[in-house]
């Protein structure tokens, strides 16, 4: 069995988080949390592959503010058991343009996303995002 590691990263702006729509599959269509796949083979730390993976998706430089948790599992994904450090960043530079496997992107506000409307757990995470926000005021 392989295990996936990624990066995920929660990009916020105002009060409002980026989201990616998939251009391909798994979940080709739904909204996600940009991110991806960390890099091992080539020494990748966590931290670069968030940084690599916002700017590959977005076209934005990001500063990382803090790990904001981890998940795991093997019915996050189903190309394989999957470990995710989401982080929580803001944009540095850039003008938001989808690129690599992204088919477009927007601001989102995270309280008003349906389960439906996301790929792999992202809904569970933005959901953990909102309660911890919730929590700070």
């Amino acid at each position: 069995m392989s295990i996936l590691i990624a990066a995920d990263l929660i990009i916020e702006k105002d009060d409002k988080i980026l989201l990616i729509r998939r251009g391909s599959e798994p979940f080709k269509g739904k909204l996600a949390l940009p991110g991806g796949h960390l890099e091992y083979k080539k020494g990748e730390k966590l931290e670069e592959a968030a940084i690599r993976e916002a700017k590959e998706e977005t076209n934005i430089d990001v500063d990382l503010k803090k790990v904001f948790n981890v998940y795991s599992g093997k019915e996050r994904d189903p190309r394989g058991y999957s470990i995710s450090v989401v982080f929580i960043a803001k944009p540095l530079r850039g003008k938001p343009k989808a690129k690599s496997d992204a088919a477009s992107l927007g601001w989102f506000d995270p309280k008003s996303l349906k389960k439906n409307m996301l790929a792999f757990d992202h809904y569970k995470i933005i959901k953990d995002y909102v309660k911890y926000k919730n929590s700070e005021k």
